[in-house]
């Protein structure tokens, strides 16, 4: 929970739910997780409930902090009756309504927008074999500053940024439940797939913790999708 004072005087918690996904060791994952929270609520915007610049601003100002390590970050932040999902690279969040399937996040890759491959060549990057500078899948993540080394340009300009893109959600009746999963998932599984199966043991009883291990399970066994 994420304690906020408004300019009014109002006082607000915020429910915050993230995943780090280091790719070159925990340390990355483990500072941000740390500390990444903490830069959210010092931020002035946060007390003006400006939340998505906010969660843009924490997450850079993370970036700066860190060595050069890469890794993905996904944010869910529930104020009210709103949902803003937040991702920098390739882990995902999905919102099960009234059984279909809602995107809160796109992943981060380079085959997949051209406004993301239009960045990378501007700022004098390259790509070979769908990989940046043919080594990284990812086209945002928090580290890699090998990529980030253009001083003349901004941070959310970089070949590799960390710069949030941001889906907000109005929560209503028909939301069942949220997924925040990194790509060990969704390498495997479809989104349809994990709301189903979601749907199908939250049917049978079974509480978020142990559905949250058997699809982990699933996973590596496919035969029990």
């Amino acid at each position: 929970m994420l304690p906020c004072c408004l300019d009014d005087g109002k006082e607000v918690s915020n429910t915050f739910f993230a995943i780090y996904d280091g790719q070159n060791g925990s340390h990355v994952a483990q500072y941000t997780e740390e500390n990444v929270h903490k830069h959210l609520v010092e931020e002035e915007s946060y007390k003006h409930g400006r939340y998505e610049l906010t969660m843009k601003r924490a997450l850079l100002r993370t970036d700066k902090d860190l060595f050069p390590l890469a890794k993905s970050a996904q944010r869910c932040q529930l104020t009210g009756r709103t949902a803003i999902a937040a991702n920098a690279g390739d882990s995902r969040s999905v919102i099960g309504v009234s059984g279909k399937v809602k995107s809160l996040s796109y992943d981060h890759k380079t085959n997949l927008f051209q406004s993301e491959r239009a960045r990378i060549y501007a700022a004098g990057g390259y790509l070979e074999d769908g990989r940046v500078n043919g080594n990284l899948l990812l086209s945002r993540a928090i580290g890699d500053f090998i990529y980030k080394k253009n001083s003349g340009l901004d941070a959310e300009e970089q070949i590799i940024t960390a710069n949030l893109d941001v889906i907000v959600h109005e929560i209503s009746e028909e939301d069942e439940f949220f997924v925040i999963a990194c790509d060990g998932i969704w390498d495997c599984l479809s989104s349809r797939e994990v709301i189903d199966f979601v749907r199908h043991e939250a049917s049978l009883g079974k509480e978020l913790a142990e559905i949250s291990e058997n699809i982990c399970d699933c996973r590596f066994a496919p035969e029990a999708r």
